[in-house]
């Protein structure tokens, strides 16, 4: 394998990590405070159809769409359609005390379907599918370093070929670690995530401090859907259910990382990594395999080598588990709803 392939297989890692790298950010936040919000895939598809919608309404009647306001109505709406999923959640598991599991694999369900049928009604009104134009908010949203992006050949592919959601998600993953080790309302976070009776007593305000976290939350898992239809996409709709299962990989990736942010980083990329194993396996590989078993041979080890990412998250998922460290360990109240008059 050339430098030159490799770098290319570390920048789609890198591209396909920070999609999952937004969720599971996200979902770290809201299980800190208690609350297991298996809704992530749906609150994806909420921002990400909620950016296309924006984006699309806006170009589609503006005189003359301006590509950076494309792209600021793409964020907001993006925003608050996952922000409102995460004030659902909050509403059915908090104030009402729902079944946390129930209502957020019913959240999934919702904001899928919700986006689905949106995004096929999109895409029927510009007139079929690929025919979605939001060029401008997404050649923003995708911009590179000035300069950086090709000054250096395959250095610059690797560190410098993304869009700048790319190094936000990072600066996020950062400022979450830094959030929840070292200021005080991150630390009344995990204590009422661990112990939400002590954390009341107290006098810390629990159901603020779960609403916050999750709506916030899911504004970060927003994010990583934003990033999917504006960046990874670039600019339309995939109604094959793509989004959905990198949602699924990024509630695995929150117990890859033991529920540190950080983690999420290399984590996400790991990922992405194994992902796209399958088209930068060495072709001499395929040589042999061609040699010895047949042309066809080939194709069957490029399918099961698509299943190394879902393999990798099995075999983590045992690792960790088998982890006997508190600070290893998921929020001891994760997944209760709180009742004060119990305590």
């Amino acid at each position: 394998m050339t430098f030159t392939s490799f770098a290319a297989w570390i920048s789609a890692a890198i591209t396909f990590g920070t999609i999952i790298m937004f969720g599971s950010i996200g979902e770290i936040l809201t299980e800190k405070s208690g609350n297991l919000n298996l809704g992530v895939p749906g609150i994806m598809y909420l921002g990400g159809i909620g950016a296309l919608a924006g984006a699309y309404l806006y170009e589609s009647t503006a005189a003359a769409p301006v590509a950076a306001i494309s792209a600021l109505i793409a964020v907001v709406c993006a925003l608050a359609a996952s922000m409102l999923g995460g004030l659902i959640y909050c509403f059915l598991t908090v104030t009402l005390r729902a079944n946390q599991n129930v209502t957020g694999l019913t959240l999934t369900i919702f904001g899928s379907g919700i986006a689905n049928f949106f995004g096929g009604s999109l895409v029927k009104l510009s007139g079929g599918v690929g025919q979605i134009s939001v060029a401008g908010a997404s050649s923003v949203i995708r911009t590179q370093i000035p300069w950086l992006s090709s000054a250096f050949g395959n250095i610059s592919t690797i560190f410098f070929s993304y869009g700048l959601l790319a190094y936000l998600a990072l600066a996020i993953a950062f400022f979450t670690q830094y959030f929840l080790s070292r200021t005080r309302i991150g630390l009344n976070l995990r204590a009422v995530g661990e112990n939400p009776a002590t954390a009341d007593a107290a006098g810390i305000n629990v159901t603020r401090y779960k609403y916050w976290s999750t709506i916030i939350g899911a504004g970060i898992e927003g994010l990583g859907g934003l990033y999917y239809v504006m960046d990874y996409v670039k600019g339309t709709w995939d109604n094959g259910g793509s989004l959905e299962a990198l949602g699924w990989l990024a509630v695995a990736l929150v117990i890859f990382t033991s529920w540190k942010p950080k983690n999420a980083t290399w984590g996400a990329y790991l990922f992405g990594f194994c992902f796209w194993s399958y088209l930068y396996i060495p072709s001499s590989i395929s040589s042999v395999l061609a040699k010895w078993f047949g042309a066809s041979s080939v194709t069957y080890m490029q399918n099961l080598y698509q299943m190394i990412p879902y393999l990798v998250t099995i075999i983590v998922l045992i690792a960790v588990s088998t982890k006997k460290k508190k600070e290893n360990q998921n929020p001891e109240s994760l997944g209760i709803s709180y009742f004060r008059e119990d305590r």
